[in-house]
């Protein structure tokens, strides 16, 4: 029966308004409501852990360094990608509510690629923040000034909007006249671009420059100034020095891990694996967009002294006040 509504309503969008048809857990749809119970768990520790740390680098004088700015930044971004999300996923799983109009869809299309897009970039501007602190320390100070800082994340907004609007106006001049159904509960440019009945040529170069650019440029360039950390961290006396400075490197490693392994796997999976099953598609995306938001948090709050610190002391004067 349910099978039969969402076709119903597939075969219908080209009279009225157009939408597309969101697609929940594939073969999971009676247990949608037990399902939303861990991710609703998940968008929960995402939203104040995330809100926890920039409410922890905001008040705590001693935390207002370029390590814990570009945090910051880390923390908004990830929080961006996680309100994102959260209306379709929720409002699917707990009221079955599919539709969403073609213009909330290219909205969100947009945010979620950019919020995407602004995540590696923060990180590959926090291995450079090591790369200095590391093999320039005497110079931290004078290299990243507020003011240098500032530029960096203006530069980021400009890199992921200028990054993303391109592929939005081109998926958007072409005609969506197959199935208006997508295979996630959120609209994935990957998964958009299949209803289109247009030449994509063009779209998919674009598409495979972006990749080129995000998920294999950044990685290739933090590989590279922590090549240069390795290299300048050996040649210090001790091992005692050398495991310090690699344990103030391990947070950002980490955070690193949560955000490429499952992007390069949702790529492949998309590129080579398009005959998979849809559960594999919609795990992988789900990976995707909400380990970083979740990981993230708990990875700086465990391996940062200063944000423990600061939250324990945020805590404290809440439950003396």
């Amino acid at each position: 029966v349910l099978h039969s509504s969402i076709m119903s309503e597939v075969t219908n969008t080209t009279k009225g308004p157009f939408y597309f048809i969101l697609t929940g857990i594939p073969g999971f749809e009676d247990s949608h409501r037990w399902i939303s119970i861990p991710f609703c768990c998940l968008y929960t520790i995402s939203i104040l852990g995330n809100t926890t740390i920039l409410n922890v680098i905001r008040t705590e004088p001693s935390l207002h360094q370029p390590m814990y700015l570009f945090l910051s930044m880390l923390a908004l971004t990830d929080l961006g990608l996680t309100l994102t999300t959260l209306p379709t996923v929720m409002q699917l799983l707990w009221f079955n509510i599919r539709k969403i109009s073609f213009e909330a869809c290219f909205a969100q299309f947009f945010f979620l690629h950019g919020f995407s897009f602004m995540e590696s970039s923060v990180l590959l501007a926090m291995s450079f923040d090591r790369y200095v602190a590391i093999c320039r320390p005497l110079h931290y100070a004078t290299i990243l000034t507020s003011e240098v800082i500032g530029k960096i994340g203006l530069a980021i907004i400009c890199r992921c909007v200028l990054a993303v609007l391109p592929s939005l106006f081109l998926l958007k001049r072409l005609p969506f006249c197959r199935s208006h159904l997508l295979s996630h509960s959120y609209c994935l440019h990957q998964d958009m671009i299949r209803l289109v009945c247009g030449d994509i040529r063009f779209n998919s170069w674009y598409g495979f420059a972006l990749v080129l650019l995000i998920i294999v440029m950044d990685p290739l360039l933090i590989v590279l100034s922590y090549s240069l950390i390795l290299k300048s961290i050996l040649g210090t006396a001790t091992w005692t020095e050398r495991l310090r400075a690699l344990n103030n490197c391990l947070s950002h490693i980490l955070a690193v891990l949560v955000l490429y392994v499952p992007m390069v796997g949702l790529s492949m999976t998309h590129r080579f694996a398009k005959h998979a099953s849809p559960l594999v598609h919609v795990i992988m995306a789900n990976m995707y967009l909400l380990a970083p938001p979740v990981m993230n948090p708990i990875i700086y709050s465990v391996k940062t002294k200063q944000i423990r610190q600061g939250m324990f002391r945020l805590l404290f004067q809440r439950k003396v006040h």
